[in-house]
């Protein structure tokens, strides 16, 4: 949101990518597990020491940058992984890691919870962990100024009114790209309105920015971002209002995605890696997780700020699609949208 605002995360980024905090001081190699993640990974600093108090162990942080890359990287260095766990691996990219076989089977006790059966990888391999429904997000307060209808549906981003006001992310090295692709080809399938790469023939003549990844996009790009862009439309999440409510997240344009947590083969602590699993998905991480990292726990029960029912409710209907679908058409699809983008 994995998952995803810099803004929150910058202000406490340094503490937890070099998190040393066990009561324990210095401690050797067994003492430590190392957990690889993407850079939007945010919990509150007594959580993380809780977890240390509770295990004995160490827990160190390395961050990659978009879940994309953090797939990449660790699908390359299966069975010699650069850690012992990973958080953030996503449905649009599980495949990549699954197939190089860079994961063990483990099946937390606490593992009574998860999405539909058909979004989920092979079992035991991932845990989920969190929902970041990808969606399009608009700055309110820039149309309000100029008079101008926001945009509604994935539809009316053609609209020449919003010509060159979109900027989406690269589906191959960004996870919310993948998904927002795949939004679209669950909402213009081969053989309607000239099927998703018609569509994205459209978003191009009017001009649609592609950013390499969610940062660059929503924090240089986008006109409520940091950086105060030029680009009112961002391809985001459905609960970045909850973050800025001065913008609405359109939620007929929503694809449904899970972030989820492995044991990495070869780990040099696989015992801790399963505790980093069990402590993921443990009620007070889950609690954490939507004001930490602005994503929807996966646990059933847990509650969501109050203000979210106002800023940032659940889509009712996301776009979904089986993890063996994606996993068999992903690079091809992939491919196609390079063709039509001219990149």
């Amino acid at each position: 949101m994995r998952r995803r605002h810099q803004l929150v995360a910058a202000l406490i980024a340094a503490a937890v990518a070099t998190t040393a905090l066990s009561a324990c001081g210095d401690s050797d190699t067994s003492d430590e597990v190392v957990l690889l993640t993407h850079d939007s990974f945010v919990l509150p600093d007594e959580l993380l020491a809780t977890f240390e108090d509770q295990t004995g162990l160490t827990l160190k942080v390395v961050k990659e940058a978009d879940a994309g890359q953090l797939s990449s990287s660790v699908a390359l260095t299966a069975g010699s992984p650069r850690g012992d766990a990973v958080y953030g691996i996503d449905n649009t990219f599980a495949s990549r890691v699954i197939d190089a076989g860079a994961l063990v089977e483990y099946t937390s006790p606490d593992n009574a919870l998860g999405p539909a059966d058909d979004a989920l990888p092979p079992p035991n391999l991932l845990t989920a962990v969190d929902r970041g429904d990808v969606c399009v997000n608009v700055d309110n307060t820039w149309f309000a100024d100029r008079n101008l209808p926001a945009p509604r549906n994935l539809a009316d981003l053609t609209d020449p009114r919003y010509r060159g006001l979109t900027v989406a992310m690269d589906p191959a090295t960004s996870s919310p790209g993948m998904a927002f692709l795949l939004a679209t080809i669950a909402a213009y399938p081969d053989g309607v309105n000239g099927g998703w790469q018609g569509y994205w023939q459209r978003l191009r003549d009017n001009q649609v920015a592609i950013a390499p990844g969610w940062t660059e996009a929503y924090n240089q790009e986008f006109t409520a971002g940091e950086g105060k862009g030029s680009k009112p439309i961002v391809v985001s999440y459905a609960s970045s209002p909850a973050f800025l409510p001065t913008t609405t997240a359109l939620l007929d344009t929503c694809f449904e995605q899970i972030e989820y947590a492995g044991v990495l083969r070869g780990a040099s602590n696989e015992d801790g890696a399963k505790k980093v699993i069990d402590y993921l998905i443990s009620e007070p991480v889950q609690a954490a997780l939507p004001e930490s990292m602005y994503v929807y726990p996966v646990r059933e029960g847990t509650p969501l700020p109050a203000d979210w029912a106002q800023h940032a409710p659940e889509p009712e209907s996301a776009a979904t699609m089986p993890a063996d679908e994606i996993a068999t058409n992903r690079e091809a699809w992939q491919q196609e949208w390079r063709t039509v983008m001219g990149r």
